[in-house]
């Protein structure tokens, strides 16, 4: 909107309007529904058959739904993911929903998801894989004219598309028409796919579609994890070299990259709002069985520490083989909008008599409480302290504060504080660093008041404040528990267990201990390169489905392994191979994975770890298995 005679000059970086709107969103799904549903992987090779995808119940209208119900406004599809297949009858490849059973080859899972979106009211996104490791010509020039055709396919013939993801994946081992070989992007990414073309076409095609990624040239970044944070203090902006999108920390060398992906750069000359991302799910983006889905105190703990510093957060929940959501993930997600909704029932410092220094009347502290967002309270030029007194509509008790900025004029303030008058004393109850979109910080302690001032402390220039708001938590919700919460699934339990071969000094005693701290690792004093094993007397025999693997957790990737074999054996002398493969995308998100098998008895395992990520040794923080029931 046009403000009023008299409004501070824009400082700095500022956003687009498209970009105002988007972060105001704060809350949608990401949907992973795919050929990955049915093989049981998070990436895959290529090579599977589009004759897999073939769900018995699939109802997007349900799924769009329950979105709705839960408070998110919007969602993203995977469109297509890394290994190819494209969800809509595509005219780039028939690797697509083309040649799949379902519907008889007519379906289009990307119309169905967009037109409930329509019907429901929330908006629809879509995520197209950058890298296809099906696709013949990858790393090669004829891929590009088929990728380009996707994105115009997507944006042209499924009405608005709010946000389109670039996940930054690309390049390596692939099927590529049955070459199974590696690839690389000539020249690297940027020049490869000309992410600067795509952007230029897409503002053709869907001026106000938000796109995230595309190396330095969209309009959203990368938090910093797939676990939903992003860093504090928190800056909207970043440098116009930086390369904050793609969807992968960096390795050790990178940890600058990764921190401006997290908390952004202050002064940064371009205006790149982080988006968080997590699946509410442990077992990964794609719906995996007996996956765990997240506790509604977990998720809320995701809330402040994403949204609750500016960013916003897309949720992954994935449908089942059948084509629904899985009813536990449902049921933690309406339990999380049930703690939201708890926690923002009452803004006990709206409709307060707030007084302060201001710039004039169209400017004055009591916009700080008018529930507008269009509105703010403002300083004169060059004053960059500030305090603005509220006198609360009753005393209240809180412990859950919110500020916002005008960010339509920029990203100003460094440092503010909140005092709280008790018993006719000022006391500050708590002090934050940046603001920009949103900051909410939870006290120590909840405070009771009928009197509450907010001084910014520091700026860059005369602070721009649209809202200050002020909650409490909702009764029995623990914060602190909730990052307590296991980071493994707790199968068979591991009392009877014991190491009977392991390479020497590697400790594999580490990864049956049950603690998510410790590892094996196969590197005593020098690297033992991979392939390295350790073996497991269970003490007994079972009748074993499945075994899972939780990466080493103390934030390296160095010897994470990213590829495997599992064998089993009744005796410790025969044995049987019954899972080789590969973890995808644990480089972005480290988190247990479940690789199921066919149910056979087993008195002993052995795992091998045959890759690492970086450095030549192997290494497990947890290896478990589940039983058939």
């Amino acid at each position: 909107p046009a403000f009023s005679s008299g409004a501070p000059k824009p400082y700095g970086a500022t956003p687009t309007e498209p970009q105002v709107q988007w972060q105001r969103l704060e809350f949608y799904a990401f949907t992973h529904f795919g050929l990955n549903t049915f093989t049981g992987r998070e990436w895959g090779y290529g090579d599977e058959s589009p004759t897999l995808f073939n769900p018995t119940d699939f109802d997007a209208e349900e799924i769009v739904k329950t979105f709705k119900e839960g408070g998110m406004t919007g969602m993203i599809y995977t469109a297509k993911h890394h290994d190819g297949w494209c969800a809509w009858p595509t005219k780039t490849t028939e690797h697509s929903i083309k040649k799949s059973p379902w519907k008889n080859g007519k379906g289009d899972v990307v119309k169905e998801f967009s037109e409930a979106c329509k019907k429901y009211g929330i908006k629809f996104g879509t995520y197209l894989s950058p890298w296809d490791r099906n696709h013949p010509e990858y790393g090669r020039p004829g891929y590009i004219k088929a990728y380009y055709g996707q994105i115009e396919e997507l944006l042209t013939n499924y009405g608005d598309v709010f946000e389109i993801w670039f996940d930054g994946a690309n390049g390596g081992d692939g099927y590529y028409g049955g070459a199974r070989e590696r690839r690389n992007t000539p020249g690297g990414a940027d020049k490869y796919y000309d992410f600067e073309q795509i952007v230029k076409n897409i503002r053709k095609m869907q001026p106000e579609c938000i796109i995230w990624g595309a190396s330095h040239y969209g309009d959203a970044r990368w938090g910093g994890s797939e676990r939903g944070h992003v860093g504090y203090p928190h800056w909207h902006t970043i440098g116009s070299s930086s390369n904050a999108g793609p969807a992968h920390p960096p390795s050790c060398r990178d940890r600058c990259q990764h921190a401006q992906a997290a908390h952004g750069v202050r002064g940064g000359d371009r205006w790149v709002p982080a988006e968080g991302d997590t699946p509410i799910n442990h077992s990964g983006w794609f719906w995996h069985k007996g996956g765990r889905p997240k506790s509604p105190e977990t998720l809320m703990q995701v809330w402040f520490d994403c949204v609750g510093r500016g960013a916003n957060l897309i949720l992954n929940l994935a449908p089942d083989k059948t084509g629904r959501l899985d009813p536990a993930d449902v049921k933690a997600l309406m339990g999380f909008k049930k703690l939201r909704d708890a926690l923002y029932k009452k803004d006990f410092a709206l409709g307060g008599d707030a007084k302060g220094r201001s710039r004039g009347k169209a400017f004055s502290a009591d916009k700080l409480t008018d529930g507008d967002l269009d509105t703010f309270w403002a300083t004169k030029d060059g004053q960059t302290t500030a305090a603005a007194v509220v006198e609360l509509p009753s005393k209240a008790t809180f412990d859950v504060v919110r500020v916002r900025e005008e960010i339509r004029l920029g990203q100003r303030v460094d440092a503010w504080a909140l005092d709280a008058e008790v018993d006719g004393e000022w006391k500050e109850v708590v002090s934050g660093m940046t603001i920009g979109v949103q900051t909410m910080l939870v006290l120590p302690e909840p405070v009771t008041a009928k009197r509450v001032r907010l001084r910014i402390t520091e700026a860059a220039a005369s602070p721009c404040i649209a809202e200050l708001s002020l909650f409490k938590l909702p009764e029995g919700l623990n914060l602190k528990k909730a990052t307590n919460e296991p980071l493994f699934t707790q199968g068979v339990p591991k009392t009877k267990w014991k190491i009977v071969a392991e390479p020497k000094g590697t400790n594999a005693k580490a990864a049956i201990d049950g603690n998510a701290d410790t590892f094996w690792h196969t590197h005593p004093r020098q690297e033992l390169r991979p392939p390295q094993s350790f073996t497991v007397d269970m003490g007994e025999t079972l009748k074993l489905r499945a075994f899972t693997y939780l990466p080493r957790q103390d934030g390296t990737n160095n010897g994470m392994t990213d590829r495997y074999k599992f064998e089993i054996s009744t005796d410790g002398k025969k044995w049987k191979k019954v899972a080789e493969g590969e973890f995808g995308n644990l480089r972005a998100n480290p988190i247990e994975q479940t690789v199921a098998f066919p149910p056979q008895n087993a008195r002993y395992f052995r795992f091998t770890g045959t890759h690492a990520l970086e450095k030549n040794h192997v290494s497990a923080a947890e290896i478990g298995v589940l039983e058939a029931k």
